[in-house]
């Protein structure tokens, strides 16, 4: 009897020993990606992101077991208080960092690597909902490979795959696979950086090279407009320019749409 209460008390003081751990290493992750993070106190008591995370290991582990609708409370009061939403069944590694973090959101199937981080307004979501029965427990939310930073109001949505050490900048909408160690930006999410995995030296991706998304971008299609708008009106001044010997210095000429325009 008493060597198996022996051995059920090491088993307790092996996993508290292995939780103190995880805690203190959580708090020294704060300290070391947060410039405002001045005491552990501090941290423990004022981070959003810490206080997620750790409710959300609870949460996981309860999921895991197979507990109902408990997981599920735990991370809608998480989200009540912290502004930030992890679902119960989301995997996320070691050293996670969420800097400020509210109106973070991650999916059910996501999945994150260990030295992530997240700034706020992030979301790891899905693409569609057409088919919500078919999408039922598969993998449809984005995986984050180790080392990976998300800044500010990212949207990554689908079963993809954000290669190690990649940087998804402000705002961007990414739905594609991004290689590991660039750097991605706009929407649709290009690569317009890579990075030598060694040397840590960046070269900029030319145009030809850039890996582009199946969403339309508006901003790019007003320059394109204004661009064939202009070689338009660059033809018509020339043609008046042949047909009258010299420059006009104020006339009126006719765009390609018909309507009337004052050159000076």
């Amino acid at each position: 009897m008493v060597p198996g209460i022996h051995e059920g008390t090491r088993i307790v003081l092996r996993g508290v020993t292995r939780l103190l751990g995880q805690l203190r290493e959580d708090v020294q992750t704060v300290r070391d990606r947060d410039p405002a993070a001045l005491s552990r106190l501090e941290v423990v008591l004022t981070t959003p992101g810490l206080h997620a995370i750790w409710t959300h290991r609870l949460a996981h582990r309860l999921h895991l077991q197979g507990v109902p609708v408990l997981p599920r409370v735990i991370s809608h009061v998480t989200r009540f208080v912290t502004g930030i939403e992890i679902h119960p069944g989301a995997r996320i590694g070691r050293r996670f960092f969420i800097d400020h973090g509210m109106g973070v959101v991650i999916g059910e199937t996501a999945e994150i690597g260990d030295h992530v981080t997240l700034y706020q307004g992030v979301t790891l979501g899905i693409y569609h909902t057409a088919n919500v029965s078919a999408m039922r427990g598969a993998k449809r939310h984005p995986t984050l490979r180790d080392g990976v930073t998300v800044t500010v109001g990212a949207k990554i949505l689908g079963a993809i795959t954000i290669g190690e050490g990649a940087i998804v900048g402000a705002g961007s909408v990414v739905t594609r696979d991004v290689p590991p160690h660039t750097t991605v930006v706009g929407v649709p999410g290009r690569v317009v950086v890579e990075r030598d995995p060694e040397t840590g030296v960046a070269r900029r991706v030319d145009q030809a090279q850039r890996h582009n998304v199946d969403l339309p971008d508006p901003v790019l299609e007003v320059v394109r407009c204004l661009h064939e708008k202009v070689l338009v009106l660059e033809a018509r001044v020339a043609e008046l320019e042949g047909s009258s010997g010299a420059p006009p210095s104020a006339s009126t000429v006719r765009d390609a749409t018909g309507t009337p325009s004052m050159l000076t």
